[in-house]
């Protein structure tokens, strides 16, 4: 009689992790040095502009509020979804915190106004789309259309000038020589990796979007989940007007504008899987980078927006091809 042998779980290696991880660093590799490719670029072309301080932090004060708006974008793409109205978030929230400060109140209220309409936004995305069973793609563009609209009525269609100077003073200054937006975007950022790699919250929006139905069996409550990765989404465009706001000391119905096309872009090259349960907001960052300096070089250079916008569609394209061509080797290889 043979003997069965029963494998232990916990000894087993777990050579697929490993592979995902190793198959991520080369990816993250090859998108580090895709960016150095463009930095060199950008200073072969303009080397008397192009790497000097006022730039590179102008670079990086541009990409802080898209950067903030992708780390939401992530956890919602990681999960299966998709949402098409965080620019339109990104509107309302500025223009209701810069109506708030023509009533005079202080900036504390107007920062809580920002976050608390951002997440509430968020929230009604995530209710309708995990409770009332609607497609991602439409909800989001429900509340696309609405929330656009609603800014449009409170601003009149009206740029509202932020005279509170402390709040300008505040996120328009610097701490430790290092511009507040971009302390406010690493602090996002190392926010958003700890919650997605490090806590069980970010264990099970990964299990959400790989198999939700298997999720649900492992007794996950995946609309639950779905509504607060929206809510995190909502809450992170709410952070976002802030900046905007404060960088261009304004609010206004068109901020905000293509701001769902460029981090689903950049969420894209970062890495994540359109169709869920795979994604890395290190990757997320560098994607964000990545368009960041591409939008800088044509800048310098004068170079037409739409030329800029064409440059954007290839690689974007290009991003996706790859995937699902690294996704198909994958998978040759493990059957």
């Amino acid at each position: 009689m043979t003997e069965a042998r029963v494998l232990d779980p916990k000894s087993a290696p777990p050579q697929e992790p490993r592979k995902h991880r190793r198959h991520l660093d080369l990816r993250l590799t090859g998108l580090l040095g895709v960016l150095v490719v463009l930095c060199v670029v950008g200073y072969a072309t303009r080397p008397d502009s192009f790497l000097t301080e006022a730039n590179i932090s102008t670079m990086l004060r541009l990409a802080a509020a898209i950067g903030v708006v992708s780390v939401g974008m992530t956890f919602v793409i990681i999960s299966g979804g998709i949402d098409l109205s965080v620019g339109s978030i990104v509107a309302l929230s500025g223009v209701w915190m810069t109506t708030v400060a023509t009533q005079s109140y202080g900036p504390v209220v107007m920062v809580l106004c920002a976050l608390l309409v951002g997440l509430g936004c968020g929230l009604v995305n995530g209710v309708l789309i995990s409770y009332g069973r609607i497609v991602p793609f439409i909800a989001t563009l429900a509340m696309y259309a609405s929330a656009k609209g609603l800014a449009e009525r409170l601003s009149g269609r009206r740029t509202q000038v932020v005279t509170e100077t402390g709040f300008t003073t505040f996120f328009r200054g610097d701490i430790l020589g290092v511009p507040v937006l971009i302390w406010m975007l690493a602090a996002v950022f190392a926010v958003g990796w700890v919650l997605l790699n490090r806590t069980t919250f970010g264990r099970r929006t990964f299990a959400v979007g790989g198999n939700a139905e298997a999720a649900r069996l492992a007794g996950i409550d995946v609309r639950r989940h779905t509504a607060l990765v929206y809510g995190i989404a909502g809450l992170c465009c709410g952070i976002a007007a802030l900046m905007v706001v404060a960088r261009t000391t304004s609010g206004a119905s068109t901020n905000g504008m293509f701001y769902e096309l460029d981090a689903i872009a950049a969420v894209v090259i970062g890495g994540t899987l359109l169709s869920g349960g795979r994604g890395s907001l290190i990757g997320t960052l560098i994607g964000v980078l990545i368009f960041t300096v591409v939008g800088n070089i044509f800048t310098q250079n004068n170079l037409d927006t739409d030329i800029q916008n064409i440059a954007k569609g290839v690689i974007i394209v290009a991003a996706v091809l790859l995937q699902r061509t690294t996704s198909r080797h994958r998978g040759a290889r493990t059957t």
